[in-house]
């Protein structure tokens, strides 16, 4: 295993966190291999990087989460979300059952639906055909279209997109009704994919299709959230090369608005239920190396993923919580509640943070969000204040 030396790590801390310039490739794969010596000097620099970025200030978007279908064609390894059809908790939410769940939000000061959702069931399902053709849609980009719209006119709150692989079309249209929107690339490994692998039988989880997909938001401007996945197999050289690749597509288009690092959690009754999780010492630095190699981009840790001790993520140099929710479970990782916002608040200030809430589009590209259609910007530049912040934060 390559090492550090910790003297030589704590004496070149001040200068990693201080530069403006993200480390090499080289470097971010030792980082991720070096001993646990390291690791003290290592959450230093990315601490430093951090509050040169964004000094003082923690964000998160207050959200209900939305599953409009866990339908879905993809079969990934370590998934609960997803059904087939007929199968104990199959579900497509109808037009008034996502409105109740808005207007329950709304009374408790969200200002985001996550709309997450199976990757196109309908080529794989002839009942979900059937369902969307009840409901008045061709499809389930359709009818999720229709859902942003309804959600953007009939009340104060945001659609913030995560259907899977979409057209560069269908980024155009969703980016009319939704400020922001997320695909999250997971991984750049190719390996993943074979049998018995995490992405085994899940066709829309190969990494060029959605790397086509971020890029093709870049392209349009389209404010967009990405991210990886760690502990479903990759190894510590592939982990960095999807960083790289997330940071060099913004690099591009300036558009990708938030990396968010998300550890696995092992499921019963998933093919992976019996792999190791990530360990807090791995995702610290797995966070701490991200910061490094993209010290001025915005970067999330799901809070949830982490309790008790998810306070301690701050240590790795995220600027941000990422949604949570005071009304709906987290339907991906449902044994794993959200945190009680007064008190992700108070864990956040012991650490020397301001919480501060946002909208789902991050503040510095509120106006990026507005240029795609004048319900938006007329929406979103109601909604934030001076700063880009949520206006009626609750």
């Amino acid at each position: 295993m390559a090492t550090f030396s910790p003297d030589a790590m704590t004496a070149t801390a001040a200068d990693f966190g201080a530069a403006d310039a993200p480390i090499s490739r080289q470097a971010a794969c030792l980082l991720l291999r070096a001993d646990e010596t390291v690791l003290p000097s290592l959450l230093k620099a990315a601490q430093l990087a951090r509050d040169k970025f964004r000094p003082g200030v923690i964000t998160y978007s207050r959200k209900v989460f939305l599953p409009l279908t866990n339908l879905c064609r993809d079969y990934c390894g370590y998934c609960t979300f997803r059904r087939d059809p007929g199968e104990p908790g199959a579900r497509t939410m109808t037009p008034d059952e996502v409105m109740e769940v808005v207007r329950a939000g709304e009374r408790m000061g969200c200002t985001e639906v996550l709309f997450s959702l199976g990757d196109k069931p309908e080529l794989l399902f002839p009942g979900m055909r059937d369902t969307l053709r009840h409901l008045g849609y061709k499809s389930t980009l359709h009818y999720l279209e229709a859902m942003c719209d309804k959600v953007l006119r009939e009340s104060s709150l945001f659609p913030h997109p995560n259907p899977g692989l979409m057209s560069a079309e269908w980024l155009e249209r969703l980016s009319r009704v939704a400020p922001s929107m997320g695909l999250m690339l997971e991984t750049t490994s190719t390996r993943l994919g074979a049998t018995n692998a995490a992405h085994d039988n899940a066709p829309d989880k190969d990494p060029a299709k959605r790397l086509r997909v971020i890029e093709d938001a870049g392209r349009q401007g389209i404010p967009f959230t990405t991210g990886i996945l760690i502990g479903i197999g990759e190894t510590p050289e592939e982990r960095v090369d999807a960083l790289i690749a997330i940071r060099d597509l913004h690099a591009k288009y300036g558009h990708i608005q938030e990396v968010i690092v998300q550890n696995f959690r092992a499921k019963s009754g998933t093919p992976m239920a019996d792999w190791a999780e990530p360990g807090r010492e791995e995702m610290l630095r797995t966070l701490a190396v991200a910061r490094l190699l993209m010290p001025r981009m915005n970067i999330q840790a799901p809070p949830n993923l982490s309790d008790p001790h998810y306070a301690d993520l701050l240590d790795g140099g995220i600027n941000d919580w990422g949604g949570v929710s005071p009304l709906t479970p987290d339907f991906i990782n449902p044994e794993k509640p959200w945190p009680h916002l007064d008190e992700l608040q108070r864990r956040s200030e012991a650490k020397g943070f301001e919480l501060r809430q946002r909208l789902p589009v991050y503040p510095e590209f509120v106006e990026q969000a507005a240029a795609h259609s004048e319900l938006l910007a007329g929406r979103v530049r109601a909604a934030v204040d001076a700063k880009g912040f949520a206006r009626w934060a609750a």
